[in-house]
């Protein structure tokens, strides 16, 4: 990056990005961006569900951050809400896996139910 004008214009794309998502009754993935999150690596992991639905074609979920999740140890945390607002909350989340998240629970309508929160706190023997 050399200079301001080339930072805005990033900020400025990334911003078009997340206008063209509808805000719909559809879907919504939210991402934890506090400061535990983005030292996890939640930037990555929100840059790569972006990319995955703009490959995919898929328009019409929202994708937004929040900020603490409250359980800063399984971050990078992201939740899938679905429009009766029930949610699977997904923990550890890379950008690999954030990729798989959207194929397989977004696209296919599968839950990565090793992914779950409850399945990564059962895995790392409660640290």
């Amino acid at each position: 990056m050399n200079s301001l004008e080339e930072l805005n214009a990033i900020r400025d794309k990334k911003k078009d990005e997340l206008s063209q998502r509808k805000d719909s009754q559809n879907l919504r993935i939210v991402v934890g961006m506090a400061s535990c999150g983005i030292a996890a690596g939640a930037k990555p992991v929100m840059d790569a569900i972006i990319e995955e639905l703009n490959t995919r074609g898929i328009n019409d979920i929202k994708v937004s951050m929040t900020g603490c999740m409250g359980i800063c140890r399984l971050e990078p945390i992201v939740e899938v809400i679905y429009p009766d607002e029930t949610r699977v909350t997904y923990a550890n989340i890379d950008a690999e896996k954030a990729k798989r998240i959207v194929a397989e629970n977004i696209v296919n309508g599968q839950v990565c139910t090793d992914l779950t929160i409850e399945a990564v706190q059962n895995d790392d023997g409660g640290k």
